[in-house]
């Protein structure tokens, strides 16, 4: 091969690499908008049960508190949630 068909695929090559990665797309960070809520623990008490949930990300916390019906079914579910210090 002469020098100036190596320099022509050189060229060549540059320049479909240069529009390659014109043309790939470009890697960006993605937030995780989902909070990673950490069960902390739960009890119980006659008919009704309370779960607590902690995000540390926020400083969260959520308590959720179950209810039987007379007939023994879920009769529904509260939660509250606050903040902490």
């Amino acid at each position: 091969m002469s020098h100036r068909a190596i320099r022509l695929a050189a060229v060549a090559a540059a320049v479909a690499l240069a529009g390659a990665l014109a043309l790939a797309p470009q890697a960006r960070s993605q937030i995780n908008a989902a909070p990673s809520w950490v069960p902390i623990g739960p009890s119980a008490s006659g008919a009704s049960s309370t779960v607590w949930f902690h995000e540390p990300g926020s400083r969260q916390v959520v308590a959720c508190q179950t209810a039987a019906g007379a007939d023994g079914r879920l009769a529904g579910v509260s939660c509250a949630s606050g903040r902490l210090p």
